[in-house]
């Protein structure tokens, strides 16, 4: 079963070039422990502020999802990008989807 990340991160404003950055370290990293490709959007409209970044992936199943997962909590150098990202990025909630 195909299943659907969505990350909605809220970015504390005028961070948007330092999130760039941030994220272009997480994709090189996240492509090497089995992560797909994401599609990024920046929120136009309610409910979200324009300093809100829409992030997606499919995965092919929850048990890839997991173990990619996992392999992230054991990476130190993701580990360091997540506590970098804390002065960048305000909020996070994670929502997932069956594929239907």
């Amino acid at each position: 079963m195909k299943v659907i990340e969505r990350m909605i991160q809220e970015i504390f404003p005028g961070q948007n070039e330092a999130l760039e950055d941030l994220d272009k370290r997480y994709a090189a990293l996240e492509s090497k422990i089995g992560f797909p490709a994401k599609r990024r959007m920046w929120a136009m409209s309610a409910p979200y502020t324009f300093d809100t970044l829409i992030i997606e992936r499919e995965w092919d199943s929850m048990a890839a999802m997991e173990a990619a997962f996992e392999k992230s909590f054991a990476n130190q150098d993701l580990q360091a990008l997540g506590v970098e990202g804390r002065s960048i990025i305000k909020s996070v909630r994670v929502e997932l989807y069956m594929a239907a």
